[in-house]
């Protein structure tokens, strides 16, 4: 015969002081490891997000990113005639000769400053990003010194609004438009004339990087082989999307100190649960007697108390749960090591991350638990009795 589950309910209602501060505990633990995993599948939604898998991106020989690439504008003929590149409507291939820079601007985050990407390019390297929009203004104008800013840029420099002016280079450039690119890192960038800014850096004949759209899946993977194989051109090639998904070790060091955080409060929340059930098998040892007197067995004594201790948790889960719950869809950044520069991303919680965090708590309710349900187990009838 098991003790009613409504008991456990009595006993956490009765103790409303101490069950309280206890899921406070645990509440605090669950929401530090939900607000880091909400942070970094934001920035890898985000990474993944930009990568075209048709896309196959070439850079110099052993450049690992744009930022320090080196891209002709010769080869950059040389690569045009390569097979297997896509073509626009009217026969030309749709292959983009870019240049990356980076430029310091405050956020709200950074007095100080934050680097961020300005990318030049020209209106085929528009056309080939998918899923990419306007939301405000128009697309900068060939030949003028003006920029197109991403979305996330918006919510978070005070100087990136439309109208507005940034100095970079050697002059000002006019805030022209707002784009956005679903949760891709396009909304950390801002977008210039390829010419103009190439003019502006004193870097007019050797850019960054092209960005080549294949045919087909087969194709791009073609193209890799045969961009990195061509000693003309003494260049590497990969696919964007590996491109991106490699600059997910941004967020390594944040997962390594999120966990450890956690775990280091999950290990105190732990010693609290079981502060808290121990005191409560000490208050009820007149209780835990009587039990016994009514039949009930070490097991369900042991089962019941464990289950008070998993309840007590799953309120902290709860709790946790609820005080994250507002940083879903937050824009925040952080520094890529790949591109020296700041991506921008919202903090996203899905349900699988809430649903870790309450299988976090059971996990620290159940081993704050254990031990003293089972010393309530092992207590004698008349030791118990005489306990009380």
């Amino acid at each position: 015969m098991s003790i009613p589950i409504a008991y456990n309910f009595r006993n956490l209602a009765v103790r409303k002081a101490t069950t309280i501060m206890t899921a406070l505990g645990i509440s605090l633990t669950v929401a530090v490891l939900l607000a880091v995993l909400a942070l970094l599948h934001g920035l890898e939604t985000s990474l993944k997000s930009t990568g075209d898998p048709l896309h196959v991106l070439v850079l110099r020989k052993g450049a690992n990113s744009e930022l320090v690439s080196n891209f002709t504008r010769t080869g950059f003929q040389v690569l045009k005639t390569k097979a297997g590149i896509a073509r626009d409507e009217a026969g030309n291939p749709l292959v983009s000769l870019e240049m990356v820079t980076v430029i310091n601007l405050v956020s709200v985050d950074a007095p100080d400053g934050i680097n961020v990407t300005v990318r030049g390019l020209e209106p085929v390297g528009i056309k080939m990003r998918k899923n990419l929009k306007l939301v405000a203004g128009r697309w900068f104008t060939p030949g003028r010194r003006e920029v197109v800013v991403g979305q996330a840029l918006v919510k978070r420099f005070p100087d990136v609004k439309m109208g507005k002016q940034l100095h970079f280079g050697t002059g000002d450039w006019d805030i022209v438009g707002v784009m956005a690119s679903g949760q891709s890192a396009i909304n950390s960038e801002i977008w210039a004339d390829l010419n103009q800014l190439s003019s502006d850096q004193h870097r007019t004949e050797v850019l960054s990087s092209a960005l080549v759209q294949a045919t087909d899946a087969v194709a791009a993977q073609a193209l890799v082989n045969r961009i990195s194989q061509d000693q003309q051109l003494n260049m590497d090639a990969e696919l964007e999307t590996a491109y991106y998904e490699a600059q997910q070790s941004s967020g390594a060091l944040i997962k390594g100190l999120g966990w450890f955080v956690a775990i280091v409060m999950a290990v105190g929340s732990c010693f609290a649960a079981m502060n808290t059930m121990y005191a409560a098998v000490a208050r009820r040892s007149k209780e835990i007697g009587t039990l016994r007197v009514l039949g009930f067995s070490r097991l369900s004594i042991l089962a019941s108390f464990f289950t008070e201790s998993v309840l007590l948790a799953l309120l902290g889960g709860l709790i946790g749960c609820l005080l994250v719950l507002p940083l879903h869809g937050m824009t925040t950044g952080v520094g890529n090591f790949r591109t020296f520069s700041e991506t921008d991303f919202n903090l996203t919680l899905t349900p699988r991350i809430l649903m870790g965090g309450m299988v976090f708590a059971i996990i620290m309710g159940a081993l704050g638990g254990l031990f003293p349900a089972w010393n309530a187990a092992r207590k004698e009838i008349l030791v118990a009795l005489r306990e009380g």
